[in-house]
């Protein structure tokens, strides 16, 4: 049996690698029918906010080559829901539970954190700093390594949980803004999010998304994910996540090889609910197959 434990932050210690992404997962049970959950690294919860949210209006998801865009514009039940309805079956499923989180403003975001504080059950917060198909919040920190790394560090005053930052592909230099949340007090990064995108309808002379723009995901955002997750995994000392793209188990392990600890699995379980729990299975295979004891001898170690 090959070890496929990753430490992701500390005292989180994940039984493998393979996660699931903020919004592509529902809030975890919804996949529950579909396979096991509690065999994931973890599973990453739809982005909370204080209060429930309605989102955008339609058209919300449409489909592009090789990939989807959506505009769902952070819709969720809020966190008093979720802890009260959610959180409580994702222990009864066993599974590994990391909170996504995200606000308008800085004391939103601190307030959130404070609220998920020492809350059993709760392996990490991730700061969603980096959704692109939002009038407020998110994006607006995660593009400016300044106001990113005061976002985090309000955050990290608040809570002791260990924190996970998203970061945003839609920036001029991805590494000043990792650099930055990490000297904050980011225990881990992941990335990327979507990249801002959009579709037209030729017939109708309009877009086809309500918000008009939304985030692209898929696989035709992987190669950019990929260079972005090796640049940053390079330039920090902090574990990094890798997302983009990731459809396939050869997809998780290029991640892996470019430096990523973990991945996160997100477009895919649309097409297929049990991509993650397979993705699992096929990185221990071919470890397996390749002589490999362990994950973390495999993680980084890309010849260049």
């Amino acid at each position: 049996m090959v070890d496929l434990k990753v430490q992701i932050a500390p005292g989180v210690v994940l039984k493998n690698p393979v996660l699931t992404a903020s919004g592509t997962f529902g809030y975890g049970r919804e996949y529950a029918p579909y396979f096991d959950i509690s065999k994931l690294g973890a599973i990453i919860s739809k982005g909370l906010s204080l209060q429930p949210k309605t989102g955008n209006p339609g058209v919300r998801i449409t489909e592009t080559a090789c990939g989807m865009l959506n505009a769902i514009g952070l819709e969720n039940i809020g966190v008093e829901r979720f802890l009260a309805d959610e959180l409580p079956i994702l222990q009864e499923l066993r599974a590994t539970v990391i909170v996504n989180i995200f606000g308008n403003n800085q004391d939103e975001y601190a307030a959130l954190a404070a609220k998920l504080d020492g809350v059993a059950g709760i392996a990490a917060l991730e700061i969603n700093i980096s959704c692109p198909n939002v009038k407020a919040g998110g994006i607006q920190f995660g593009t400016d390594p300044r106001a990113a790394a005061k976002l985090v560090a309000a955050v990290r005053k608040k809570t002791s949980s260990p924190l996970i930052t998203k970061l945003s592909p839609n920036v001029s230099d991805i590494v000043a803004v990792a650099k930055a949340v990490e000297e904050a007090g980011s225990d881990s990064l992941s990335l990327i999010n979507t990249l801002l995108g959009m579709a037209v309808d030729l017939d109708r002379k309009r877009p086809v998304l309500g918000n008009v723009t939304g985030g692209l995901s898929g696989p035709a955002i992987k190669p950019i994910a990929l260079c972005m997750v090796y640049q940053v995994a390079r330039a920090v000392s902090i574990p990094v996540i890798g997302i983009g793209g990731i459809v396939s188990v050869r997809d998780a392990l290029e991640f892996l090889l470019a430096g990523a600890t973990a991945i996160e699995v997100g477009t895919a379980s649309f097409i297929n609910p049990r991509t993650a729990g397979e993705i699992v299975t096929g990185i221990e295979n071919y470890l397996d197959d390749k002589g490999y004891n362990r994950v973390t001898d495999f993680i980084g170690s890309l010849a260049i």
